[in-house]
């Protein structure tokens, strides 16, 4: 099967757009330096090329725009996510860390600042790695086709919960055990993986008691319950409970806990620290081969997601600006990298989640027209700009932060 073919059949008008992406690619791939395991190479920004005083302009403007909600994240979910129907946080959260950031370029540290060393949430950052684990997914043959349905590669599932499957022996502990088969029905199982990853899949339904519904519910109430689904991919909506959907669906599809995946896979590969973790919810718990698993969160929307330090995004994203490739290894494949970038037809600042584009500068205004970002809430940010060999990881910013600090490295760099 031509899966290149294949998988990009529904693309249309954007296949000239990856093309444009995929231009910087071969400058990259000469004299790239990657970072060991524990250690990391500095340069002077003026041995890179960087005017330095417009560096340190950089960073400065960065500290001075650190995001104003609370450090501590329990208080400023109660704010925020927790104000909506069924919001309660189900996973851990914790304080948070000063407005922190790193500057990579050609491979090198050029700056950072704050404490890049601290363990903290990343936010829907964590939806850039569980896309990555459907691609290493499919990479390996587990899934056939992004365009393939998700119902026939799901097995009935049961829910353990926060209390692991404890049986009772009365009439309270019916349909305690009752399979879950989230793909079912008239519109869900028509639903396929690159919905999923696209984030236009209108699935309904509850998992780990949160309604879709209740993820950012609408302003009108009337819409919340009993709506017409739309046609899986003709509507693009930002949706925590169908990301934690996509994570269950990829937990069955490995067969194994994707922290497990991403460790092996991905972080070690890249010399990543050993200090990251990956969480899933109190209640997010499965029964798997004879084995309790938790299935993670694709974000820190109610808790828990991926918490690791500013390195290690730097790490990720520098992965990224390779297109998969990391020194002689390619670790995701070009191709879905590729996918990965190709911008979703109703949503064209959105590839894969959360592969976010800066089409037309709306991400990044400042920034190049073949850069894209990690984003998190928070703000948790990894620009990746390949026409520049540029990472830049910046920690509880604001977007006014995050867009200005860009435009003064892009000066620094283009000043000398």
């Amino acid at each position: 099967m031509n899966r290149t073919r294949s998988s990009f059949r529904d693309a249309g008008w954007v296949l000239p757009l990856i093309a444009v992406l995929a231009l910087a690619a071969p400058a990259l791939a000469q004299q790239s330096y990657f970072p060991s395991r524990g250690d990391w190479e500095r340069r002077t920004p003026e041995q890179l090329g960087f005017d330095g005083g417009l560096i340190q302009e950089a960073v400065e403007f960065a500290q001075a725009n650190e995001s104003d909600s609370p450090r501590d994240l329990e208080l400023n979910h109660a704010m925020t996510f927790g104000r909506e129907p069924f919001g309660e946080a189900v996973g851990p959260l914790k304080e948070r860390g000063p407005q922190t950031g790193i500057i990579v370029h050609q491979g090198y540290i050029v700056a950072e600042w704050g404490e890049p060393d601290r363990v903290d949430p990343t936010f829907s950052v964590a939806k850039s790695l569980l896309s990555s684990t459907i691609g290493l997914a499919y990479d390996r043959g587990l899934i056939r086709d992004v365009h393939d349905l998700v119902a026939p590669y799901m097995a009935p599932i049961v829910i353990l919960g926060d209390g692991l499957g404890s049986a009772q022996s009365d009439a309270e502990g019916m349909g305690q055990h009752q399979v879950f088969e989230p793909f079912t029905g008239p519109h869900n199982s028509r639903i396929t993986w690159d919905h999923l990853l696209r984030q236009t899949s209108d699935w309904e339904g509850t998992l780990w008691g949160k309604p879709d519904w209740a993820d950012r519910p609408a302003q009108e109430r009337s819409e919340w319950l009993g709506r017409a689904r739309l046609e899986p991919g003709s509507q693009f909506e930002y949706n925590d409970v169908r990301v934690n959907l996509l994570a269950l669906a990829a937990l069955n599809v490995w067969r194994r806990p994707l922290p497990q995946v991403a460790k092996e896979h991905i972080f070690d590969p890249i010399g990543a620290s050993d200090t990251w973790r990956w969480f899933g919810y109190d209640n997010s718990w499965i029964l798997l081969d004879g084995v309790p698993v938790q299935s993670i969160s694709g974000g820190t929307h109610w808790g828990g997601g991926l918490f690791l330090n500013a390195f290690d995004q730097a790490r990720f994203g520098l992965l990224t600006l390779h297109r998969g490739r990391w020194n002689d290894q390619q670790i995701l494949s070009d191709e879905w990298v590729s996918m990965a970038l190709t911008p979703t037809p109703v949503q064209p600042n959105y590839g894969f989640m959360n592969w976010y584009l800066n089409y037309e500068g709306r991400q990044v205004p400042s920034g190049s027209p073949d850069a894209f970002v990690h984003i998190g809430a928070g703000n948790n940010l990894i620009y990746v700009d390949p026409s520049h060999d540029l990472v830049i990881v910046t920690r509880w910013i604001t977007n006014a932060g995050l867009d200005g600090t860009v435009e003064r490295v892009l000066r620094a760099m283009d000043a000398n």
